[in-house]
């Protein structure tokens, strides 16, 4: 009984994302949804808006509806394109394992179907893993990318060591779709920190200061891209973009809209200290 109740924790827990109450029926919508035949499978992806295109991933155990809340106000704005990753929600599952590779490339091809050379990314948990192998294995695809709850390691150096145990209760799942999506966080992902160095594009790394990734792993992965910034948002956690959806949103529109820029306070100071130095000798 006790490990059957701990499998439905693990069942709840790492599906959540975020799951929003709506009228529009997100993830199953049949005036939008379709179809496209990627890598041996049908991909299920939604499109909603006009204007700059942007990508939305969710995490592990999720599907678009897990994207409920976001997709209306990210409509008014931009070409929002949805997706249901591989082995979740309506899209194909036909591998015996999967990893992350094989989703990204999944995405790759449904934008080059789509005709989208480059886009706007947001992913979170399991999405931001495959915005960051986007961004390194298809960098032109990426203008920005936003990984919120990301983790690239998936041992207890990344995640807090009770989830890990959670996770690697697997084997006591019945369904077997479940199981794929539940051994897929036991055995990847498996990113080094170098492959992280090469990604040009901007990153925004976010997480919650109570996330389900360890601080020091998010802020590694931040210090490891080259042009990035970091965000760790206080009193939330893995689902910080539901619990905190103004702020969010206000950060995401800042990091999206405006210039990238990585001002450095010591630059700041030494100018500072040059200006003083010049009017001293000028007296």
């Amino acid at each position: 009984m006790k490990k059957a109740y701990l499998g439905l924790v693990v069942i709840v827990f790492f599906s959540l994302n975020g799951i929003a109450q709506t009228t529009t029926p997100f993830g199953n919508n049949p005036a939008v949804g379709k179809y496209a035949t990627v890598n041996g499978i049908q991909l299920y992806y939604e499109i909603y808006g006009e204007g700059q295109p942007l990508l939305l991933l969710h995490g592990n155990g999720g599907s678009i509806r897990s994207k409920a809340n976001e997709i209306p106000v990210f409509a008014k704005k931009y070409k929002v394109i949805a997706v249901d990753s591989r082995c979740h929600g309506k899209s194909g599952c036909n591998v015996s394992d999967l990893n992350y590779e094989m989703m990204a490339a999944d995405i790759n091809d449904l934008l080059d179907q789509l005709k989208i050379d480059s886009c706007l990314i947001w992913g979170q948990s399991d999405g931001g893993i495959l915005g960051l192998i986007m961004a390194y294995q298809y960098s032109d695809k990426v203008k920005k990318l936003i990984a919120t709850g990301t983790n690239i390691q998936a041992d207890t150096n990344a995640i807090f060591p009770q989830l890990v145990a959670l996770t690697k209760m697997y084997p006591m799942i019945q369904d077997t779709i479940q199981q794929k999506q539940f051994r897929l966080m036991v055995f990847h992902p498996n990113i080094s920190f170098e492959k992280l160095k090469t990604i040009k594009a901007p990153v925004l790394v976010m997480a919650g200061d109570r996330d389900a990734i360890k601080t020091e792993h998010s802020v590694k992965i931040y210090q490891a891209i080259p042009n990035a910034q970091l965000c760790i948002v206080p009193g939330s956690t893995h689902f910080l973009a539901s619990e905190k959806p103004g702020l969010f949103m206000e950060i995401v529109a800042d990091f999206f809209e405006r210039p990238f820029e990585m001002p450095s306070t010591i630059k700041i100071s030494q100018q500072w200290a040059e200006q003083i130095m010049k009017q001293l000798k000028n007296k």
